[in-house]
């Protein structure tokens, strides 16, 4: 993960994932996940292992995949 990559999803997409997961009901694992990558990112040395990085991606890909069918609204 470049620094570019990195600083762009800390930056832009992570709070996005962390309100998601931090949703009642969610994956315990997946918050768990979240909370660490939040706490661990705040060290100005730190990068992500080769895993890490790849589940991060998938987060913030689940953030733009629609769950479901948009539903119309039809007028009265």
């Amino acid at each position: 993960m470049t620094e570019r990559e990195l600083d762009e999803i800390l930056t832009l997409y992570w709070p996005r994932v962390l309100r998601l997961v931090m949703a009642p009901g969610g994956n315990e694992w997946a918050r768990s996940f979240a909370l660490s990558i939040g706490r661990q990112s705040k060290r100005p040395d730190w990068r992500p292992s080769p895993k890490q990085a790849w589940i991060m991606r998938q987060m913030v890909q689940e953030l733009f995949e629609p769950e479901d069918e948009p539903q119309l609204i039809e007028e009265c």
